[in-house]
């Protein structure tokens, strides 16, 4: 990799930090093609993206973001994962370690706050942003349609009866 690929990246990763909501240092400890593939695909899946950078060029990039405290955790052979969603990184970093022992993570942070692994294992057990979206909609829309079926419950009471009545008239 020459001097310009390195700075490309770092200034790749610079972008990186400063638009993401959290970011999620794992280790990888011999993940087979297939595997890393397989993950790679579950974070874009998810909205995220997982990297795999030196740390002396990681660390560059974090120097002055609001993520440089995370630079001790970069020893080893680490990757990150990253996502604007506060928890999609999280969830898939966290549901891919339970399937494989190849992968394991070691902290993060989500903002200013640096994690340790159990603070991750907790973001990735909060429901995404599309979730509480829905959560949302569905409780706004809850009390409408209880208005609109109150509203209408009346008229269809005084319907029945007069069918009823109309049919014991008939007989």
């Amino acid at each position: 990799m020459d001097r310009s690929q390195k700075a490309d990246l770092v200034d790749e990763l610079k972008t990186v930090f400063s638009e993401t909501s959290v970011v999620v240092v794992t280790r990888n400890l011999g993940l087979s093609v297939a595997q890393s593939t397989d993950l790679r695909l579950k974070m874009r899946d998810a909205g995220a993206q997982f990297k795999v950078a030196k740390n002396r060029l990681a660390l560059i990039a974090l120097d002055g973001s609001r993520y440089q405290p995370i630079g001790e955790l970069l020893k080893g052979p680490t990757a990150l994962a990253t996502s604007g969603d506060p928890v999609a990184a999280a969830k898939v970093a966290v549901d891919f370690a339970k399937t494989t022992d190849k992968f394991e993570i070691v902290g993060g942070a989500m903002g200013d706050t640096v994690l340790d692994v159990d603070g991750i294992k907790a973001l990735a057990a909060l429901p995404s942003l599309d979730e509480l979206r829905a959560t949302i909609i569905g409780l706004v829309q809850a009390p409408a349609s209880k208005i609109a079926r109150t509203i209408n419950e009346p008229g269809a009471q005084l319907a029945r009866i007069f069918t009823a009545y109309a049919a014991k008239e008939a007989a």
